[in-house]
């Protein structure tokens, strides 16, 4: 466009209260607002299958700490926002709901928010990433929820094990929360990040880790899985990295999630 004639178009535009940008620009993106984390120690469940000789047992809580400060998305990822990744041509349609954009983003897979973050980070020469599974849990605080089930496994009688399994998924069951509602109305934690365990679990960058200890409790196989990611919500749970809807199968144990979706962290520059 004519550069007298894009400054009479803008013109125009603003009058009528609308932004107009050059053809060879591509307009800003539409981000949340992030909350920063600096680290600090604190008590954290560790991820993952953990077996005692052979047998089911709850992870151990370690204090942990973040590595450096970040910044986490308010949010979660609408789908107004996921949108305007598929208009660039750098995402896929969704396999959620798409006709309200101001919904939390569904049926998206953990290579469909990697693709959005490596188009994000393009787009504004920052780095933006998923969370780790720590990550997220210090940004969850007091809405994260602890998936022990306080119970070791007993060889004389196995049935302990499976009654607590079995009142777990109950209860999972229960809460289980199939509704979407719009980005940010549904909570607030004391870190001021919103929509933490309701009807969408979030992707996480954390590999699925089996670890096998002695009866003494020491580690002595520590296997990880990174074709299936820890997904965070009411409960965590273990998904391939393909799968969408995890109701359809990829779920690896326990309730599946009702939903898919994700946020992203920003890298902080030192």
């Amino acid at each position: 466009m004519h550069a007298t004639a894009f400054m009479l178009a803008g013109a125009v535009a603003g009058a009528l209260g609308l932004t107009l940008w050059p053809q060879d620009r591509e307009p800003p993106v539409d981000l949340p607002r992030m909350v920063r984390l600096d680290p600090q120690p604190f008590a954290h469940r560790l991820d993952g299958d953990w077996r005692r000789d052979g047998r089911a047992t709850d992870a151990p809580v370690q204090t942990t700490q973040l590595p450096a400060p970040i910044e986490i998305m308010e949010t979660p990822v609408s789908t107004g926002q996921w949108l305007d990744c598929v208009a660039a041509g750098a995402c896929l349609p969704a396999g959620g709901p798409t006709d309200r954009p101001n919904l939390p983003v569904t049926g998206i897979s953990w290579l469909d928010a990697v693709a959005f973050a490596e188009w994000l980070s393009e787009r504004t020469n920052q780095t933006w990433r998923l969370p780790s599974d720590a990550e997220w849990a210090f940004a969850a605080a007091e809405m994260f929820r602890d998936d022990a089930l306080g119970v070791e496994a007993d060889p004389d009688n196995p049935a302990v094990l499976w009654l607590a399994e079995y009142a777990a998924d109950a209860a999972r069951s229960r809460d289980l929360d199939r509704e979407l509602r719009p980005v940010g109305s549904l909570n607030v934690n004391s870190r001021g990040i919103r929509d933490i365990g309701g009807s969408v679990w979030e992707w996480t960058s954390t590999c699925l880790r089996r670890v096998d200890l002695d009866a003494a409790g020491r580690i002595q196989r520590q296997d990880e899985t990174c074709g299936i990611f820890i997904v965070e919500g009411l409960h965590r749970a273990a998904v391939a990295d393909f799968v969408r809807d995890p109701k359809s199968g990829g779920c690896s144990v326990g309730v599946p999630p009702a939903n898919l979706g994700f946020r992203l962290v920003r890298e902080v520059a030192g």
